[in-house]
């Protein structure tokens, strides 16, 4: 049989592994565990000292029977230790609202210390009754209660074994707030958790925001206790996701706060700051102050960031520095800056999510007019045709890699596209069966912006082989993703009519009639103007419009035409009647 003393040390043990595992010091671990069992020990003497016999000779305690009801908890926890599964059962619950709002703390103790004992065994959600007892927990006099308590509520909350919403609801959060003040390091560390861990719900933090939390956040993020530090401040990652959050954290000067943090040796720290800055960057209405800060420091902090040898560091500043990048000013002191030589370095990174941060900054970057030639210049074309290659599947890169293309496409720098190798690397991803159709509407956009320039297109020409247009053929053919249909014929139409494609394209006759007749049959506009384009783009070659004039597109043009003179019939009767009521 399992006596109360050895359920006491092995709850004991499991408080200080819990402890240890979320980072406290050797010292305050142990000070913890002697002030419980001091106080375990000053209650038992208590309880010897204050008991009679009744007639039948057994004990009867003084206190109102909830010496009983510790008993009857540990009893809950032996089971639950023998069954691997916890005992919710409505009795423990009742037993430990009792013991919860009593104003012994010895008996406060006890409920918490089994509501860390659930917190580390639960794999189902608790139910709401469980929660009630919180009220009287955190509000107690006793800090040892105060830090079980909020630890065990960390714990839920973080394995997710409590309802977020429903803690706020029952009104935990008020609580929670006011322990964010308290002068106990421990206590002050948990509740910033619990409140970091409440602000990932979209309802919690408006609730947050309407209960004043974000100061005490604020306040707490310059603490000198790396713990406090980091929770608090991951607080307020968490609530600037919200759009009135950010306001309320522009307003109450967090920007100059997090700025000063992204010099913190803590990388978490860094991360936290920056991506808060990312998100309340996010609103142009915001750039000003946050540029002004320090003359501008906040520029030269993320680029120092960038550099970070911490992967989710280094891709952060270079999302912060993307959102404020909006304006032409912002870019050109970017490049400047010799950001670009960082930025390059970034694009050849192993990890994919540092070329994407990257990249993503470059397309920004590559908006401003005079910021293309120092672009072009650093080589980084060269760079963008290897990341295409690299990460072909990736649609993110892709979108932003081909949009940099587009933007560095204007006539001055044609020569310096066709010379790198931006072509061969968009037309190498073409055939490959495993690129996303996502990826291909980005590449086939590209490449239709690239060869209006006549110089792009006879040295895209030389890309084409059979497998290229067999690729644009079937994407032709596409019915529901229609944007990447139409880039393929436009491709198709402009690039057939040289004698090498064409002579590719006359082999798959019947799939070129197809597409034609497709677009012909479309309501958009655009579609039935690029449809009649390809034919007549075709139409000098005998055999193509001998097997047009046998095939429905021939009755299919027919019906255009009629559908053409009675739209221009019926303008012209508009504007007669237009012009006639202008003169009357």
């Amino acid at each position: 049989m399992v006596t109360d003393d050895q359920v006491y040390a092995k709850e004991c043990e499991k408080l200080q592994g819990t402890l240890k595992k979320r980072g406290y010091p050797e010292s305050f671990v142990q000070n913890i565990v002697s002030e419980v069992s001091r106080k375990r020990e000053k209650g038992r003497q208590e309880s010897k000292s204050s008991y009679t016999l009744s007639p039948s000779g057994k004990n009867i305690f003084s206190l109102g029977g909830n010496w009983r009801l510790v008993k009857e908890l540990k009893k809950a926890q032996i089971k639950t230790q023998d069954s691997n599964r916890p005992m919710l059962a409505q009795e423990s619950a009742e037993n430990l609202r009792t013991l919860a709002f009593s104003e012994n703390p010895s008996l406060q103790q006890s409920a918490a210390l089994y509501y860390l004992h659930l917190s580390q065994k639960l794999t189902t959600p608790l139910p709401a009754d469980y929660l009630e007892p919180y009220h009287a927990l955190l509000q107690s006099s006793d800090l040892e209660v105060q830090r079980m308590s909020s630890l065990s509520l960390v714990n839920l909350l973080v394995d997710e074994n409590v309802n977020k919403e429903l803690v706020v609801q029952l009104g935990l959060l008020e609580p929670m707030l006011e322990l964010l003040e308290s002068g106990d390091s421990v206590i002050q560390c948990n509740s910033c958790a619990c409140v970091a861990t409440l602000a990932t719900s979209e309802s919690n933090r408006e609730a947050i925001i309407s209960a004043e939390g974000i100061k005490t956040l604020l306040v707490l993020s310059k603490s000198y206790d790396p713990r406090i530090q980091q929770n608090a401040i991951g607080a307020i990652l968490n609530l600037s996701r919200s759009e009135k959050a950010r306001f309320v954290l522009h307003n109450e000067g967090a920007v100059p706060v997090l700025v000063l943090l992204l010099q913190s040796d803590d990388s978490e720290v860094q991360y936290y700051s920056s991506a808060a800055l990312s998100n309340i960057a996010t609103n142009p209405l915001h750039h000003q102050a946050m540029l002004q800060v320090g003359n501008g420091f906040l520029l030269k902090m993320l680029q120092s960031l960038m550099s970070s040898s911490v992967e989710k560091v280094s891709c952060q500043a270079c999302v912060c520095l993307r959102n404020l990048a909006v304006d032409g000013k912002t870019q050109t002191e970017l490049v400047a800056m010799n950001i670009l030589c960082q930025v390059k370095s970034l694009l050849t990174s192993s990890s994919e999510a540092i070329a994407e941060a990257a990249v993503g900054l470059l397309c920004t970057l590559s908006v401003h007019p005079s910021n293309k030639h120092p672009i072009i210049c650093e080589d980084l074309l060269e760079s963008l045709a290897l990341l295409l290659r690299s990460h072909r599947t990736k649609p993110a890169i892709v979108g932003h890699a081909a949009s940099t293309i587009k933007n560095l496409s204007a006539s001055d720098f044609v020569q310096d596209i066709i010379e790198s190798s931006v072509v061969e690397g968009l037309f190498h991803i073409l055939p490959y069966k495993d690129v996303p159709e996502e990826c291909l509407v980005y590449v086939t956009a590209c490449i239709s912006e690239l060869i209006t320039h006549g110089q792009i297109k006879s040295h895209a020409v030389k890309q084409v082989d059979s497998c290229t247009i067999i690729t644009l053929l079937n994407m032709a053919r596409q019915q529901k993703n229609t944007e990447m249909a139409f880039q393929a014929v436009f491709i198709i139409s402009h690039l057939g009519p040289n004698e090498h494609t064409w002579h590719l394209l006359k082999m798959h006759m019947g799939e070129v009639l197809g597409y034609i007749l497709q677009f012909l049959k479309q309501q958009e506009i655009r579609f039935q103007h690029l449809g009649l384009f390809s034919l007549c783009a075709f139409s000098a070659d005998a055999e193509f419009s001998l097997a047009v004039s046998q095939s429905p597109l021939a009755d299919q043009l027919y019906k255009i035409r009629q559908q053409t003179e009675e739209t221009q019939e019926l303008l012209q009767r508009a504007m007669t009647q237009t012009a006639h009521m202008d003169h009357s």
